[in-house]
């Protein structure tokens, strides 16, 4: 593995080593709504030390980075919609009934479930949202910026603006993840949970695991590609 460094950014590990992210995720340092802050600093946050998390890492058998590090913005919005947008379009249905299925039956004996689905509901309730200004409003454009052999003239005229709402409520989206997490004690499945109930928790624990890694995506990689081509005022072939 290439070195790593306390000042290696936790978003470009995981873009270099997309294995290390549950790596990450194992020791509390968050790599997507808090990519662009070093492992040292990180490590500092959580009591880690950082000289034992890089040798730990070090030790990891990571693969290359994956294919999508090296797209332009368009084919990245593409990937993230067929992919990212495409898992939560199916999930967040299943996991909202899910959810109601299995606070219903079990909420009685365990009252934490109550509380996980209405923390599980204001996620949906955000994402959705969320998911249709990106595929319907800020991506277009992205394509059209992307595709522009000069710079396109936008509504909301530079792009900064539209994209930090986007990292805003990918923030909020990370605290609710956080406190799922939390309510479910690191989705710990207890002795009497039926087939349902586990299938909940595998559901949610991986639902955060693809969230953070498309959030990694477009606030670590996406965004700054396309703060690039504005600055540039012209497509990514053309500045090649």
């Amino acid at each position: 593995m290439p070195d790593l460094s306390p000042d290696s950014t936790l978003g470009q590990i995981v873009t270099d080593h997309p294995d290390l992210a549950a790596e990450l995720e194992r020791r509390g340092l968050d790599y997507c709504c808090g990519g662009a802050r070093t492992l040292g600093d990180a490590c500092g946050d959580v009591g880690l030390d950082v000289d034992e998390v890089l040798s730990e890492l070090a030790s990891v058998d990571a693969g290359p980075p994956e294919e999508w590090v090296s797209f332009g913005a368009a084919a990245l919005v593409d990937h993230l919609e067929q992919t990212h947008h495409a898992y939560l379009h199916d999930e967040l249905p299943r996991l909202t009934a899910l959810a109601a299925k299995v606070a219903s039956v079990h909420g009685a004996t365990h009252a934490e479930l109550i509380t996980v689905r209405e923390t599980f509901d204001a996620l949906r309730a955000d994402l959705e949202p969320h998911l249709a200004k990106e595929e319907q409003v800020l991506f277009p454009m992205i394509r059209e910026l992307d595709s522009a052999t000069a710079a396109p003239s936008f509504h909301c005229g530079s792009l900064a603006s539209p994209i930090s709402v986007m990292v805003a409520e990918h923030d909020r989206a990370g605290v609710l993840l956080a406190e799922l997490r939390h309510q479910t004690r690191d989705y710990t499945i207890p002795a009497d949970a039926c087939a349902s109930y586990e299938a909940l928790y595998r559901g949610l624990r991986q639902l955060e695991a693809d969230t953070h890694l498309h959030v990694h995506k477009e606030n670590n990689r996406l965004f700054p590609l396309v703060r690039e081509l504005e600055a540039h005022g012209t497509s990514r072939e053309a500045l090649r």
